[in-house]
């Protein structure tokens, strides 16, 4: 919560009807000096409150929109993730099709059961050097000499069919390339999917500090609420003083009133009766004169 000027109802001002009903004008004049100077002070407070609610609102709204780019930025990323996943399922399947027909295209050239060159090279040689160096029957030697002779068919039919191969080296070399293809992308959803998780994590990072300052704001709010309601009593109390002193001010100018026609009438009473002397032949000094004179009776 930012700092803020605490609102001591000590400093207040009270005011009740029988203050303004019972208080002196000289105490009134006071009262409503009081009055002014507290309800501008609540004023300046209250603004100053309204300033700094304000001013978190704002950075709320700026949180919320960093939140919103965040959230695009990680809407952009999923769908690029989900664009890699496509092309890497696909590629996979691809690949996996092209894997099955380098499998087929083996098991039909029998590459995956019996010997290798370089095995039935070697059994040959083996039975050459025994026909060569031991001393056999008529029968075995013929039989040795059928053994070499099939291994030499076996080693043939294979190096044939080792030849023919060259299509399906090629297959798998291309099921390879598509294999790693799809790598690509499958890395590629990682990095991009991790990226996301990062703008996700910072969009709910920024919405959760949004509502924090919005709390601060919306305490704030509450404060300069009390301010102004304070102000608002002042000010109305104030009014109330000003409408007294004004009533008092009426009800003074109708005693002078009343006073200045007692007064004139007393004057006229008095120079009637200086009138009616000087009618009836009496003397009248120089102030008898002058009043008659005021009157207009003479």
């Amino acid at each position: 919560m930012a700092d803020v000027d605490t609102l001591d109802d000590a400093d207040n001002i009270e005011l009740t009807d029988e203050d303004l009903e019972s208080e002196s004008k000289g105490e009134l004049i006071k009262r409503a000096g009081q009055l002014r100077d507290r309800r501008n002070e609540l004023n300046q407070m209250a603004s100053e409150r309204a300033g700094k609610r304000d001013d978190l609102n704002a950075a709320t709204r700026e949180k919320v929109d960093e939140a919103q780019e965040h959230r695009e930025r990680r809407d952009e990323l999923n769908e690029l993730v989900q664009s890699h996943k496509e092309q890497r399922n696909e590629l996979n399947a691809k690949a996996n099709e092209l894997f099955d027909k380098v499998d087929d295209e083996k098991e039909d050239l029998e590459l995956e059961d019996g010997k290798s060159l370089d095995q039935l090279e070697e059994e040959i040689e083996d039975l050459e050097f025994k026909q060569q160096t031991e001393v056999l029957s008529s029968e075995d030697e013929r039989e040795l000499i059928e053994q070499i002779e099939e291994k030499r068919e076996e080693y043939q039919a294979r190096k044939e069919k080792l030849e023919n191969s060259g299509d399906l080296e090629e297959l798998k070399e291309r099921a390879e390339q598509v294999r790693s293809e799809a790598s690509k992308h499958h890395r590629k959803v990682t990095t991009l999917a991790d990226e996301a998780q990062e703008h996700h994590n910072e969009m709910i990072e920024a919405y959760r500090e949004a509502d924090d300052i919005r709390d601060e704001a919306d305490e704030m709010h509450e404060l300069f609420v009390e301010a102004q309601e304070a102000a608002d009593r002042h000010h109305e109390d104030f009014v109330r003083v000003q409408k007294r002193l004004r009533e008092l001010d009426k009800e003074e100018e109708e005693e002078r009133k009343t006073e200045r026609q007692e007064k004139k009438e007393d004057a006229k009473e008095e120079a009637e009766e200086i009138y009616q002397k000087f009618k009836d032949g009496e003397t009248l000094d120089t102030e008898d004169l002058m009043k008659l004179q005021k009157t207009g009776l003479l």
